[in-house]
């Protein structure tokens, strides 16, 4: 698909549409064939040139004619095309493209005369899209999984948004079920030992960690001894509330050290506890149970036993079950326990029905690796809600193992049982832990080192590619004796380099890294296709290693150093090039939330 943002591969594609209309115009292809799948993207094979379509493929048939042959047209028209110097069909009819080296040097002036907007996209068109992501149970801190899931969601937005889609960033919170009560007897446990009793060691079975011992001292300031004069049927939801409260700040902290932040956060017990209009409150769980019944999706049935390894919901017992097997699922879904509260599939349901009653007919959920076998029965659901007009991408994140030097980090105090996530980013950095938890696919599980994640080395990816753009900044200060009229005033400098010679550009070296470059705004489209930011993460690094590699041939050839001192009009033209990678570099970055610093000590 193309983009009114334009680059060079729109641009290309735009003669192959071209090319294709000459051919209708002689009764070649027929009028008003549909081309929506054809495509123009680098070939596999860099041997093959530099770019691919697959035109002839997708269009021979309903053109009545052999790929082969229909590809022999299409090139025809191709080699008239003054960026193209080859065209070449392979196979059975994919037809690639090598290009001038003055297409190159087009598309790197573009990059720097759209600066910041470079690599922007419309193809979302808008589209409102939820995104929910973290959703950890207000329980206690975030620790080093959950800050995979924070990083990776809110990497994905900013794409989503660098891509004109209309995105709202979700946090689900957890607050309803046996968890929450947990956590409740456990605060209620600190509020006794900030009274002065001596508590003993904390029970099995409740939260160890020393961040309660907060809401243990608030409770006190706030309800002073009353709390423990009280059954506990009436302690429960004070203390359960108050404990919410605080954990759901100590977690927007958390993400804050991230710098990550969320519009909107969803409460799971808003869903049975909603105020109603005259009193009493409304069950919203209950209604989308009953919509469902009225469409036929929801009955009163028993589930047969289940073959193989047991399935945790299953009960030999009468129940109201969703007909999840309509709508692809494996087996039927109830929607209630044997005591009448609901199943939490069940407020999971009812949930994505306040997505789509919001508007959003495209949602993605980002969960934990322990999840991945929920996803069918919710994109069941979803199509259920939606009649199928509604698309849910369920991004699963893996796990992380925290590494010191290669060795397992041992848990914290702090938290009991695990490493916190701020105690993560307190050592290391918001930059390094962004980064590298974006330097793997989501689903890929993670090894994260301490120690290497802070090594100033090309084996330290953050580094690497934080490094590429510290040195393009430092080759622009460094310039200033060869070109003393190079601005200082980053907008104006990329305005005058625009201008250079580019055509002086010529060594394979420079025509590789501005392809690289150019390679940018169709990234950045196909990575906010698939919801996979990675793809910036690991095209930055390659991108920071191409620069690095140049900058490295320049002290062994000096005639392709960045500063040529005789040669002013040969120094703009390598600036100019500069001027594409840091663009590029603090680009990408920003979509990770990671800085693009000026300068590294």
């Amino acid at each position: 698909m193309t983009s009114n943002f334009e680059h060079i591969f729109a641009t290309i594609h735009g003669c192959v549409e071209a090319a294709n209309a000459a051919l209708i115009a002689r009764g070649v292809l027929p009028a008003g064939i549909d081309q929506s799948r054809v495509l123009v993207e680098p070939p596999r094979d860099p041997s093959h040139g530099d770019m691919a379509t697959n035109v002839a493929m997708v269009l021979a048939k309903d053109a009545g004619k052999k790929p082969r042959e229909l590809a022999e047209a299409v090139a025809e028209e191709l080699r008239k095309v003054d960026l193209i110097a080859r065209v070449d069909i392979a196979g059975p009819g994919f037809i690639n493209l090598t290009l001038k080296p003055v297409a190159w040097h087009n598309a790197l002036r573009a990059a720097i005369r759209a600066g910041a907007r470079y690599g922007k996209s419309d193809i979302g068109k808008h589209q409102k899209v939820n995104v929910e992501y973290v959703s950890a149970n207000p329980t206690g801190p975030m620790h080093v999984g959950h800050c995979r899931g924070a990083v990776f969601g809110d990497a994905l937005t900013s794409l989503l948004g660098f891509a004109d889609f209309d995105v709202t960033r979700e946090y689900y919170i957890n607050d309803a079920g046996a968890q929450v009560d947990v956590l409740a007897r456990s605060a209620y446990l600190r509020y006794r030992e900030a009274l002065g009793e001596d508590i003993g060691a904390i029970p099995d079975g409740l939260y160890p960690g020393d961040y309660l011992k907060p809401v243990g001292e608030a409770l006190v300031a706030e309800h002073g001894r009353a709390l423990n004069q009280k059954p506990e049927a009436d302690w429960l939801p004070i203390v359960r509330a108050k404990a919410i409260s605080m954990m759901m700040d100590m977690i927007r902290d958390d993400l804050a050290a991230l710098n990550v932040r969320h519009e909107v956060f969803f409460s799971e017990r808003s869903l049975t506890e909603q105020p109603g209009k005259a009193g009493g409150s409304t069950d919203i769980v209950g209604q989308t149970i009953a919509w469902l019944r009225e469409r036929g999706q929801v009955y009163e049935g028993r589930l047969p036993p289940p073959k193989g390894a047991p399935v945790e919901d299953w009960e030999d017992r009468e129940q109201t079950l969703f007909r999840a097997t309509a709508f692809g699922d494996d087996v039927d879904r109830p929607l209630k326990k044997s005591d009448g509260s609901y199943t939490y599939f069940a407020a999971d349901i009812a949930y994505h029905k306040t997505k789509l009653d919001r508007g959003f007919l495209s949602m993605i959920d980002v969960w934990g690796a322990d999840h991945g076998g929920y996803i069918k029965r919710m994109k069941a659901a979803l199509a259920a809600l939606s009649d199928g007009t509604a698309d849910l991408d369920v991004k699963v994140v893996q796990l992380v193992k925290l590494l010191r030097a290669g060795e397992p980090v041992k848990m914290s105090k702090r938290s009991g049982d695990f490493v916190t996530l701020r105690e993560v980013v307190d050592e290391v950095g918001r930059d390094a832990v962004r980064f590298m938890m974006l330097y793997r696919k989501n689903d890929a599980a993670l090894d994260f080192d301490l120690a290497k994640v802070i090594e100033q080395s090309r084996d330290n990816p953050v580094f690497y590619v934080q490094y590429g753009h510290a040195r393009g900044q430092s080759i622009f200060r460094n310039a200033r004796e060869a070109l003393p009229d190079l601005p200082e005033d980053p907008a104006q400098r990329a305005s005058q380099l625009a201008e250079a010679p580019l055509e002086r550009l010529d060594d394979p070296a420079e025509l590789s890294l501005m392809r690289r470059i150019a390679l940018y705004p169709r990234l950045v489209e196909a990575a906010a296709t698939a919801h996979e930011p990675h793809r910036i993460a690991f095209y930055l690094y390659e991108l920071a290693s191409e620069f690095h590699a140049l900058w490295t041939k320049g002290k062994d050839l000096p005639h392709l150093r960045f500063i040529i001192q005789n040669d002013p009009l040969m120094t703009a033209a390598r600036l100019a090039l500069v001027e594409g990678v840091v663009t590029v570099l603090a680009s990408g970055l920003g979509l990770l939330g990671v800085e693009a610093p000026g300068e590294m000590r």
